[in-house]
């Protein structure tokens, strides 16, 4: 990291982040080396310093298509947006936090590991439990929940 000022290593702070941001974009690559980036709603689950990212969507399209291929994949995310003004063009700057790093790609095919992974989608985005919401068994089957096990990562912020 080339700015080590601005690197976060403070694990209360990337927990406020991850709860902070609400789109993560997953990259990913095809057979030529052609990156495909899919901005994504998403839920975590943060245990012992390891972070697992889930998200839900189609079970069909290029983002799977690609996953079944080549299952490494980068994410990616921020948020706390703010210009900071500065009296010359090249003292303005911008305000933010981000998380980015590289991990591996599961579709979540077990029916209780997906209701878990819904479920903290759901929890990331609204901040209500699943069970506050009526849920159809028929739609839950059908959509696909994908699992990111980000092996290494990095946050940085300017603030």
């Amino acid at each position: 990291m080339r700015r080590d000022e601005r690197e976060v290593k403070d694990m209360a702070r990337i927990r406020e982040i991850l709860a902070a941001c609400k789109v993560c974009r997953l990259g990913m690559t095809d057979e030529t080396g052609h990156v495909y980036i899919v901005p994504m709603n998403y839920g975590y689950c943060f245990e012992d310093d390891r972070l697992t990212v889930y998200f839900h969507g189609a079970g069909e399209g290029k983002k799977l298509e690609l996953l079944k291929k080549n299952p490494k994949v980068g994410v990616e995310l921020d948020c706390g947006h703010d210009l900071a003004a500065g009296k010359l063009a090249c003292q303005y700057s911008y305000r933010y936090a981000s998380i980015i790093g590289n991990g591996t790609a599961a579709i979540v095919t077990k029916p209780e590991d997906k209701q878990k992974a819904l479920a903290l989608i759901m929890k990331h985005q609204t901040g209500k439990d699943f069970s506050e919401f009526e849920t159809n068994p028929k739609l839950e089957k059908a959509v696909t929940v994908i699992r990111v096990d980000v092996r290494e990562y990095s946050c940085k912020q300017n603030v």
